[in-house]
């Protein structure tokens, strides 16, 4: 074991989190955290790393970013035909971590991942600035390309065809990740971390339990 890796450590002591403080809906408690998240003025605060599986349930992982949040799940937009889309196409299982470690923050979600209506894709993709609209039609992400002047011929075609009007790709998109579990994280100090886990009832509302750190 590398010496130097296994004594870089931080001791968490800045807040602690309790049964009795938390919202009883876990949309309303990521709403607590996401606003002192925005508020402490973090870099890129909605970057969060999604996992997916295939169907044989290989994992992989990589960072993406929420766009949207609300009591239907959270929603981020991506290649349909990418690593990460063919998985959720046959496996729409997923879980997503945003990591705050400004405000020694985590939060876990585990749920079902669904596509977001087109109406929902195109508004999102009409946002976005015209070269970002643009890289969506130029990438064949994922796939093997010889080199980055692919991807320049591309765009240069595409800006010649287009002639700024630049419609939605048909296979781009939003997917939305229907949690049925969201933890929230609290770093605390000597790795007693504080861990207050929401899980869907069976009906309406939600189970909120502590966990050991």
């Amino acid at each position: 074991m590398k010496k130097e890796i296994a004594d870089i450590r931080k001791d968490y002591s800045l807040q602690s989190l309790n049964e009795e403080d938390v919202a009883k809906d876990p949309i309303h408690q990521f709403t607590r955290w996401w606003d002192e998240a925005r508020n402490s003025e973090i870099d890129e605060v909605n970057a969060m790393t999604l996992a997916t599986a295939t169907k044989d349930g290989i994992p992989s992982a990589r960072i993406v970013l929420l766009k949207d949040y609300g009591e239907r799940g959270f929603v981020f937009f991506t290649n349909y035909q990418s690593h990460k889309g063919r998985q959720m196409e046959d496996n729409p299982q997923g879980a997503l971590v945003f990591f705050w470690k400004e405000l020694e923050r985590q939060v876990r979600i585990e749920g079902v991942i669904e596509k977001t209506s087109i109406e929902e894709s195109d508004e999102y993709f009409n946002s976005r600035p015209g070269g970002s609209r643009l890289g969506a039609w130029a990438s064949p992400q994922s796939t093997v390309i010889e080199g980055r002047h692919i991807l320049e011929d591309n765009i240069q075609k595409l800006q010649n065809e287009f002639d700024g009007n630049i419609p939605r790709p048909p296979y781009w998109g939003g997917y939305r990740l229907v949690p049925y579990t969201i933890e929230f994280w609290q770093g605390r100090s000597n790795r007693l971390h504080d861990r207050i886990l929401f899980t869907r009832a069976a009906g309406e509302g939600w189970i909120i339990e502590r966990l050991a750190p």
